[in-house]
Order: structure tokens, then sequence, then C-alpha cells
């Protein structure tokens, strides 16, 4: 393994080790936004599932990464 790749991996190590509760709240709120907006956008918009599905994770990975910067600051205001 190279150097360079150690480092990546430490790294990402280090990163989940120091954001553990808020990445599994992300990973979690953003499955349930994925389902919901395929339900709705089929429900309501009367799109084909193929649409429903691309605007159903495009989205949400946006607002997955806002959530948890969202949720670093917020935490990182909230005494324990």
């Amino acid at each position: 393994m190279t150097e360079l790749t150690q480092g990546i991996f430490s790294t990402a190590k280090n990163i989940y080790k120091n954001n553990k509760g808020s990445i599994l709240r992300t990973i979690i709120y953003t499955i349930g936004h994925f389902v919901i907006a395929i339900i709705v956008l089929m429900s309501i918009a009367d799109v084909p599932f193929s649409v429903a599905l691309t605007d159903a994770i495009v989205e949400p990975l946006a607002n997955a990464v806002w959530y948890f910067l969202l949720d670093k600051f917020w935490a990182s205001k909230v005494q324990n």
C-alpha cells in the first residue's frame, strides 16, 4: 500500500471516528429522503419511476451535505 493510500484511509478513518453520530444520522436521513421523494414525485407530479428516482437521489445528496454541516454546527453549540 502506498503512502498516499495509507494517508487517505487514515484520514477517512479519523473523520469517521470523530463524526460517527453525525454520519449515521445523515445516512438514515438520506435514505428516508430517497424513499419519500420517490413516493411524493410519483404520486403528486405523476412522473415515471426513473425520473423520480433520479431526482430522489440527486436532491437528497445535496441535502445530506447541508444536514451534515448543520448537525456539526448544532452539536458544536450544544453543551453536553
